[in-house]
C-alpha cells in the first residue's frame, strides 16, 4: 500500500532500529522535568494548602495519581515502543487517516498554551538572575510584565528555540542534564530555609498536615470528595502528556525499559518532589510568616548571591525542559500531521514558538485571571476523551492488531480511512465526551440537571479529566459495537 504525501514524511515515519536508543532514564528525567517545573511547585503546594486535608492524605492521594498515570501511560506507550509512532499517527487508527487532525490539533493548541505558561515561568528564573547580578530596577510595566522580565521573556523563547532546533538528541542530553540539577537545587534551597526557620518548620509542616478551611473550588465537599479532587487534578495536570506519550515512547528500546522510567520517573518523583514541596511551604511560612507559592520569590528573599545564580540556572532548566517534552515536540508533530508536505519537525516547533509567545505574552494581563485549578481542569477535560477513546478502540476493539502501512494510505480500500478518512464514531465520540467533560468545570454550559449534578460535586471541575476519558471510552465502544 503506497504512502500519501497527505500522511507522511521523514518526522512521522515509525523510528527505525537504530533510533530506538532510550532507556529507562531517558524516560525518567522526561517525568522528572515534567515534575519539577515551576508551574508545578507552586500546583503541588496549593494541594497541601487549600484541600483542607490531613498532609498524609494529600501523600496518598498523589502517590495512588502517579500509579495510575504510570497505567496511562504504559497503555498509550506501548502501540508506540512496539511501531515507532508518534501519538497523532496512532490516532488514526481510532479517528481515521484524516479525522485524526483534529485531536492532533487540539493536544497541539493545549501545547501552545502550556508553552506560553512554562515559559513566562521560566522567564522569572531568568529576570531573578539577572536582578542579582545587575542590580537593575524591573522597569515598566507592559501587559503585567516589567521590563526585565520581557527580556527574560525574549530570551527564555529565543533560547528555546535554538535547542529544538537542534534535534531530539541534544533535547535528550538537556533533560538528563536538567532533571537532577533542579534536585539538588531543590534540596539545598530546602536545607537553606530550614536553617533559617529553625525549629519553627516543622511547626509549621504540621500545621498544614492537620489540614485547614477548604479553599481554591474545594469549598462545600467532604474529606473523600476532596481526596478524589486532588487525585484528580494531578491526573489532568498530566494529562497533556498522558495522551501523546507515544512521541517519546517511539525512542525507548523496548517496553520495559518504558515500564522502568515510568516507575521511578513518575512515582519516585512525585513522592519525593512532594516532599520537598511540603518542607519549603512549611518554611517559608515559618521564616517570612507567609506562604510564597513562587520559588524565585522564595530564593529572592533567603538573600544569597550563589545560592540566587544556581537555583536561577536550574528552575530555568527545568522549565525549559518541560516546555521540551510537553509543549514543543509534540505539536511539531501534531502540525507536521495536518500537512506532512508543507510543515515538518521544525517547522511545526516554530509555529507552537510563535503562538505561545503570545499565550506568554498575556499569561499575567488575561490567562491567570482564569484561577490555577479550572486552567489545568479545562485542558485536561479537552483531550480526556481521546485518550479513552484511543485505548479501547486499540486494546478492545481492535485486540491490538495494528496495520502500520495503512497509517499511511489515503486509500478508500485503507483499513483506516473509514468514511472518507474520518471514523465518525470516533468523532462522535469525542465530542458528546469533551462537551460533557469540559461541563464539569463550566456547569453553566450544560442543561440544567446535569449543570446542577456538577456544579454540586463541587471540586473546581477536578474530576474532569476521568469523566472525559472513562465517557469517551464508554461512549466508542457502545457506538463502535453496534453494526
Amino acid at each position: 500500500m503506497s504512502k500519501s504525501k497527505k500522511l507522511y514524511n521523514a518526522d512521522l515515519a515509525p523510528t527505525p532500529k537504530n533510533k530506538k536508543n532510550w532507556g529507562w532514564f531517558e524516560i525518567f528525567n522526561v517525568w522528572a522535568n515534567d515534575v519539577q517545573s515551576l508551574f508545578g511547585y507552586t500546583l503541588a503546594a496549593s494541594l497541601f494548602l487549600a484541600s483542607g486535608l490531613n498532609g498524609w492524605a494529600v501523600f496518598l492521594a498523589l502517590i495512588l495519581a502517579g500509579f495510575f498515570i504510570m497505567w496511562l501511560v504504559n497503555l498509550s506507550g506501548k502501540p508506540s515502543v512496539k511501531h515507532g509512532i508518534p501519538y497523532p499517527v496512532f490516532a488514526r487508527v481510532s479517528m481515521g487517516v484524516f479525522g485524526a487532525n483534529f485531536p492532533a490539533m487540539a493536544r497541539g493548541l493545549v501545547a501552545m498554551f502550556w508553552y506560553g505558561a512554562q515559559t513566562y515561568a521560566a522567564s522569572t528564573a531568568v529576570a531573578l538572575l539577572l536582578t542579582a547580578l545587575t542590580g537593575a530596577s524591573p522597569g515598566g510595566e507592559f501587559l503585567g510584565m516589567s521590563a526585565i522580565m520581557w527580556i527574560s521573556f525574549i530570551f527564555v523563547s529565543l533560547f528555546q528555540v535554538y535547542l529544538f532546533w537542534q534535534g531530539i538528541d541534544l533535547v535528550k542530553r538537556f533533560l538528563n542534564f536538567a532533571g537532577p540539577a533542579v534536585y539538588v537545587v531543590m534540596i539545598v534551597l530546602m536545607i537553606s530555609i530550614w536553617a533559617k526557620a529553625g525549629g519553627g518548620l516543622l511547626s509549621e509542616v504540621g500545621n498544614i498536615f492537620s489540614g485547614g478551611a477548604r479553599s481554591g473550588g474545594f469549598e462545600g465537599l467532604g474529606s473523600f470528595g476532596a481526596f478524589l479532587a486532588v487525585f484528580s487534578i494531578m491526573v489532568g495536570y498530566f494529562a497533556a502528556v498522558v495522551i501523546n506519550f507515544g512521541d517519546f515512547a517511539r525512542f525507548v528500546k523496548n517496553e520495559e525499559e518504558m515500564k522502568k522510567g515510568n516507575l521511578w520517573g513518575l512515582v519516585g518523583n512525585v513522592v519525593f518532589f512532594s516532599f520537598i514541596t511540603l518542607m519549603i511551604t512549611g518554611g517559608t511560612i515559618a521564616v517570612f510568616g507567609e506562604y510564597i507559592a513562587q520559588p524565585t520569590d522564595m530564593v529572592a528573599k533567603v538573600d544569597s548571591m550563589v545560592l540566587t545564580i544556581v537555583a536561577a540556572f536550574a528552575f530555568f532548566a527545568a522549565t525549559v525542559g518541560i516546555n521540551m517534552v510537553a509543549n514543543f515536540i509534540p505539536p511539531a508533530y501534531d502540525l507536521a500531521n495536518l500537512m506532512p508536505s508543507k510543515i515538518n519537525f521544525r517547522t511545526g516547533g516554530l509555529i507552537t514558538a510563535i503562538c505561545g509567545f503570545i499565550v506568554g505574552g498575556l499569561w499575567v494581563s488575561v490567562i491567570t485571571q482564569m484561577g490555577m485549578f479550572p486552567f489545568v481542569n479545562t485542558l485536561g477535560a479537552i483531550l480526556a476523551p481521546v485518550f479513552g477513546i484511543m485505548i479501547v478502540d486499540y486494546y478492545v476493539i481492535k485486540n491490538e492488531k495494528l496495520d502500520v502501512n495503512a497509517l499511511f494510505s489515503d486509500s478508500p480500500k485503507g483499513k483506516y480511512h473509514y468514511n472518507n478518512g474520518f471514523n465518525q464514531k470516533g468523532m462522535i465520540a469525542w465530542i458528546l465526551s469533551g462537551y460533557i467533560a469540559v461541563g464539569s468545570v463550566w456547569p453553566n454550559i450544560l442543561p440544567g440537571g446535569l449543570g446542577d449534578f456538577f456544579a454540586n460535586l463541587g471540586g473546581g471541575g477536578g474530576y474532569a479529566w476521568m469523566i472525559g476519558a472513562a465517557l469517551g471510552a464508554i461512549v466508542h465502544y457502545a457506538i463502535s459495537s453496534k453494526k
